[in-house]
């Protein structure tokens, strides 16, 4: 008996199928082979065996050419035991662990080629995030230009001989200055895959942490694994400054300069391979290529005590004399950050390689007071219209005097933390009246004083006018 005829590869269930004259449907998944872990699309057609466990046939091959050669081989054991027609493989199926499936790739008549017709121009695109974001007018600018030379480039590929190099962008700016809230306003306006990541839990290969890959493993799931897509997506880098060179160690910098060299591939556009729907390549985990080139690379951080590079390189700049300027010039000026050059991050622990793949440098600003009260109030989602549904749900208006804006305004600069101070103060002061609300049905009206803001009053209760 040969090796051919030991297996049988066609299933009994598709030859009943067949005579029946019944069509299966189109599986969504394809297999991948359980011992290479290389798709069907790569490896070709698999061989499917008991315990739903796919191998590919140069596998199999392998498996017969090993048996072959070894001296208990198949044709000698059953030549010696003439009795036995067939093993049964169902026991392979006990321990083995769960097989690894990728979504088939749609047909390429179903996915339209990329038009850039479809992005919007540049002043259509800050207008959109002037609905969202208050302030930042140069950082709006910049981005929405950016942005559409990035897709102007992935359109037009390399025409007459000319290819325009990507437009990966570094912002920098304080935190709860609408960093992470700007890219992804900008994602849900272009309708394209992102991936928001964090650069702390970046590791140089071999140590505890993600592999620098999982960057794109995160957009490869953001587009539902669809690489074609993937390969036109953004990715947002939070915390970049995180690994910046560490200072007087002694100790491996496994996640500071090491992470800085292993993103300059990825920056630049290079095919990875990375492991689908995990963080970290291992044998289990199938792999598929995919290429950055195409890839927009948006690189945000906070940057503490940039300001005091900054100032040292100012202070510096100055002559000496009766014209000169004063060493305290510069304390009080709350966005100095809009001065930052390339040699201020540099001079931070960025390498320069690193930078030179961010060659868009821009800075936030830090919001003022006048800023934080329409951030309160102007965006599409403000803090305020939130809590205004969730009391018109309770058929109960709510209402803010300006005074009211400006003190809460005002406290949440004195924390420092930017547009996120608001909602925490607002959560303490809206709690008391979210909790009484509800026990009254005859309540139609409150209005939010500076003296209840300010802990001397409290707020203004309109009733309604059926219960007067």
């Amino acid at each position: 008996m040969s090796e051919q005829d030991f297996y049988e590869v066609e299933p009994i269930e598709e030859k009943k199928e067949e005579q029946k004259g019944e069509k299966k449907e189109p599986e969504e998944y394809e297999q991948v082979c359980y011992l290479c872990h290389r798709p069907e699309r790569v490896a070709g057609k698999m061989i499917q065996i008991p315990g739903s466990i796919s191998i590919c046939q140069d596998c199999m091959q392998k498996t017969f050419d090993t048996m072959g050669k070894s001296p208990f081989s198949m044709d000698g054991f059953m030549g010696k035991m003439p009795n036995i027609s067939m093993i049964d493989l169902t026991g392979l199926q006990e321990g083995m662990p769960f097989q690894k499936k990728i979504k088939k790739k749609k047909a390429e008549k179903e996915k339209p080629d990329f038009d850039l017709k479809s992005v919007p121009v540049p002043h259509k695109i800050k207008a959109s995030l002037d609905e969202y974001v208050i302030g930042q007018e140069t950082a709006k600018k910049v981005m929405s230009v950016a942005v559409y030379n990035h897709y102007k480039r992935v359109a037009a590929g390399v025409l007459d001989g000319v290819e325009i190099e990507k437009s990966n962008m570094l912002m920098i700016g304080p935190t709860g200055s609408g960093k992470t809230y700007m890219v992804k306003t900008l994602a849900k306006l272009l309708d394209v895959p992102l991936a928001i990541t964090d650069a702390t839990s970046l590791t140089e290969a071999g140590y505890i942490g993600d592999d620098i890959e999982s960057v794109v493993s995160k957009l490869l799931a953001a587009a539902d694994n669809d690489v074609e897509r993937a390969e036109q997506g953004i990715i947002f880098i939070d915390e970049i400054d995180k690994i910046a060179k560490k200072r007087n160690t002694n100790q491996r910098d496994v996640s500071g300069e090491s992470v800085q060299q292993g993103l300059l591939k990825l920056l630049e556009g290079a095919e990875v391979e990375v492991p689908v729907g995990a963080s970290s390549k291992n044998a289990m985990v199938p792999m598929v290529t995919v290429n950055t080139r195409n890839i927009l690379f948006i690189c945000g951080g906070a940057f503490p005590d940039l300001e005091e590079i900054i100032k040292e390189r100012l202070n510096k700049e100055s002559s000496i004399g009766f014209k000169a300027d004063l060493k305290d010039k510069y304390d009080k000026e709350e966005n100095i950050l809009k001065k930052v050059i390339v040699d201020d991050v540099r001079k931070y622990g960025m390498i320069p390689e690193f930078l030179g793949r961010l060659p868009i440098l821009f800075a936030l600003e830090s919001l003022t007071e006048d800023m934080l009260v329409r951030v309160l109030a102007e965006p599409k989602n403000a803090i305020i219209k939130q809590y205004q549904k969730l009391l018109a749900m309770d058929e109960v208006k709510l209402e803010f005097e300006d005074d009211a804006l400006h003190s809460i305004a005002l406290k949440a600069k004195e924390k420092k933390a930017g547009a996120r101070a608001l909602r925490a103060i607002l959560e303490e002061f809206m709690l008391d009246i979210m909790y009484e609300i509800p026990k009254d049905d005859e309540i139609g009206k409150v209005t939010i004083t500076k003296d209840y803001i300010e802990g001397i009053g409290g707020p203004m209760i309109t009733m309604r006018q059926g219960s007067m």
